[in-house]
């Protein structure tokens, strides 16, 4: 029998060439649901690219009716899945703090959660996928999907980029936010961290951070002119659209510059740009607002600025906490001069601007605590101990533990301060991550992908053709025929 392949398709695109090249490779039954915007699903009902037994785009089934909620369903459906739907909402970015268009109220979140929920169930129910294929949940929607699936037995495949090499993949049939259970030698060996070191450096990974900003400014100018002279329909159709007209949007982004650049001088003005050589301190790294991996990966802990005030009440006598900015800060309007000002006023703790290396921080830190970023992994690559807050990929490391309430924070940063921990199992780790992934750059499809279809990732409703597909196809064919080949064998591996 055939299996059953759901694939989930946002405006990122590579889903759907992914999709061509795994049909091409596998006798499979292929389902689509697209998460995009209304302009590019003109072109997706009628393509003939990619031959989807059945498709659905998610936000036609979604509808602003002002129905009352069913309050009964939604507790069943929560218990049924073990869900708090309350954490997934109240971390969306589209229905609270961070949307600058439109308050959602109660009924109207309750609402769209009960379509949402209603709407997976029935696909779900439908065609029976043994397969999710999905990239790394962003929205509340997407990761309820993947909840979902991981609930009803169905095997889920995500992309994943190694922290240690942006070069490579591995496709997980977890999200980020699940320790990675490698396997450890039982004798301890020598590992030369100089090079792994050296490896992470090389890749300049901070310094390829620092330029995503500095790369969509030249497309800036064409996507607004795009934007002025388009259809506005998604303020109708898409709940994430909701208050958006043109005008509010122009003043807002125009706004969010003003706000951007003034609060950037701030930052400038009252950070520190060199770390000093006499202090021990503790490096806490600071994520972008709005982001996926505190949102989704961290619920509980989004508030950064009570986090850190926990941190430094729990600090031992003689250490300082130094807190880095996020050197994607200016990628929207950067964080409020008021919490910049809440920062430094606490004692015992330095501000390290987001332009500062943060692998010559980890040389001289004594420990890392991070919610979930990566900074914990490259910590163990510097011998340096960590504490993250949630579950993430690399927990499973030796010199990795997680906090599991913050009354115990005071006695685990002593405890962490103390220890003697085996870093031998970095090289396990960075084995196992070299064994199962393969060659494949994601960021380089990712960018070309902006760069073709989206004004450098400016302006993501635009008009797709047949052309412009094939033109990319034509680029690109090379790169999606490796990772389909990878999700394909990962497929059959799962059957036989």
């Amino acid at each position: 029998m055939k299996k059953k392949l759901l694939f989930w398709i946002d405006s990122s695109l590579y889903n759907f060439f992914n999709a061509k090249f795994i049909q091409e490779e596998i006798d499979c039954d292929i389902y689509s649901i697209y998460d995009i915007t209304d302009n590019p699903k003109k072109y997706f009902q009628s393509q003939k690219i990619v031959n989807f037994n059945d498709s659905w785009f998610f936000h036609d089934q979604i509808k602003n009716n002002n129905i009352t909620p069913d309050i009964d369903y939604l507790n069943s459906f929560e218990e049924k899945f073990g869900i708090n739907l309350w954490v997934l909402a109240y971390n969306e970015r589209n229905f609270y703090e961070f949307n600058k268009f439109y308050n959602f109220s109660s009924d109207e979140i309750l609402s769209i959660l009960e379509q949402e929920c209603k709407f997976f169930e029935k696909v779900l129910e439908t065609i029976k996928p043994d397969f999710l294929i999905m990239p790394q949940p962003y929205f509340h929607h997407d990761h309820l999907l993947f909840i979902m699936c991981k609930k009803l037995g169905i095997k889920c495949l995500l992309i994943k980029v190694p922290s240690l090499d942006s070069t490579r993949c591995l496709i997980h049939e977890d999200n980020e936010y699940t320790p990675i259970d490698f396997p450890k030698s039982s004798s301890k060996k020598q590992v030369d961290f100089e090079t792994i070191q050296n490896k992470l450096k090389s890749l300049k990974k901070f310094e390829q951070v620092q330029n995503i900003e500095e790369t969509s400014k030249s497309e800036r100018l064409n996507a607004v002119l795009k934007y002025i002279f388009s259809s506005n329909s998604n303020i109708d159709t898409h709940y994430s659209y909701y208050g958006r007209t043109k005008l509010k949007v122009l003043y807002t982004t125009f706004l969010m510059s003003v706000k951007g650049k003034i609060r950037k001088r701030f930052l400038d003005k009252n950070s520190i740009y060199k770390i000093p050589s006499n202090e021990k301190f503790i490096y806490f790294p600071l994520h972008q607002e709005e982001e996926e991996s505190t949102l989704i990966g961290a619920p509980f802990f989004s508030n950064q600025i009570e986090v850190i005030k926990n941190i430094i009440k729990s600090m031992p006598i003689g250490y300082k906490l130094y807190v880095k900015e996020s050197p994607v800060i200016a990628a929207r309007d950067g964080r409020k001069i008021s919490e910049y000002k809440k920062l430094l006023s606490f004692p015992n703790l330095r501000l390290i601007h987001n332009s500062v290396n943060p692998f010559e921080i980890l040389k001289k830190c004594s420990l890392v605590i991070t919610i979930v970023g990566s900074s914990g992994l490259e910590a163990a690559y510097y011998l340096k101990p960590s504490i993250v807050l949630t579950d993430t990929s690399y927990s499973n490391l030796n010199s990795v533990k997680k906090l599991k309430n913050f009354e115990d924070l005071s006695s685990l940063i002593k405890n962490m301060l103390t220890e003697k921990f085996d870093y031998s199992d970095v090289s396990d780790y960075h084995e196992y991550i070299q064994k199962n992934s393969f060659s494949f750059n994601f960021y380089k499809i990712w960018t070309l992908t902006s760069n073709h279809f989206h004004f450098g990732g400016a302006y993501v409703d635009v008009i797709i053709t047949d052309e412009k597909i094939k033109t990319f196809l034509e680029k690109c064919s090379d790169d999606f025929r490796i990772l389909s080949s990878e999700f394909s064998k990962k497929i059959q591996n799962s059957i036989n």
